[in-house]
């Protein structure tokens, strides 16, 4: 398969290149970019494809907790490698996905799926991926599963969290299992063979 872009995919702690895609959002189409988002954090949530199993448990899941991501200065964008028309008929006809308020990206040419390295080249279809986005475009975290283990929105958002307050306080790390209020670390040799 021909190369898209003129470097690797890309790595937790780098900067995401501009991509661009149509998304279905709210009854109708439009495209969308990376830097349109640029100030906001960003949840990228790839998945195999419309109309299957998994997927719109997943899809429901997230749309649940589509607020909270709001409120807390984030957009959720679930993309697959299905067209935005597709997305739309998908919105319409299932109970689960027309919970879903939030934006549902199209990757039909698998371009947004190898730049994360999440593309299926022998089947044109992505991994479950996820990943968060800073305010500055760089990426902060990331998780690829195989097709048949679905995610948990509540555990993206809890990353989200942690990933924040990393963010907002850059000498703090959080320890396994944090949640907003919990206690954070001070990396320093004091703490070295201490926990």
């Amino acid at each position: 398969m021909e190369e898209l872009f003129d470097f690797e995919v890309v790595k937790v702690g780098q900067e995401v290149p501009e991509f661009k895609m149509a998304a279905f959002q709210n009854d109708e189409i439009k495209d969308i970019s990376l830097s349109d988002l640029k100030g906001k954090w960003v949840v990228l949530m790839f998945y195999p494809a419309d109309f299957t199993f998994v997927c719109p448990t997943e899809l429901e899941d997230m749309a649940a907790l589509y607020p909270k991501f709001q409120e807390a200065g984030a957009e959720v964008i679930s993309v697959s490698t299905d067209t935005a028309f597709v997305h739309k008929a998908w919105h319409d006809s299932s109970e689960a996905i027309g919970k879903v308020n939030y934006l549902m990206g199209a990757d039909p040419t698998g371009e947004v799926s190898q730049l994360f390295d999440v593309y299926i080249d022998d089947e044109g279809l992505a991994l479950r991926g996820t990943f968060i986005i800073d305010p500055n475009g760089v990426l902060k975290t990331a998780e690829i599963h195989d097709l048949g283990i679905g995610r948990s929105a509540a555990e993206t958002f809890r990353k989200l969290g942690a990933a924040k307050f990393v963010h907002e306080n850059g000498d703090q790390v959080c320890p396994a299992n944090w949640t907003p209020g919990a206690d954070t670390l001070t990396p320093g040799l004091d703490l070295v063979g201490k926990i």
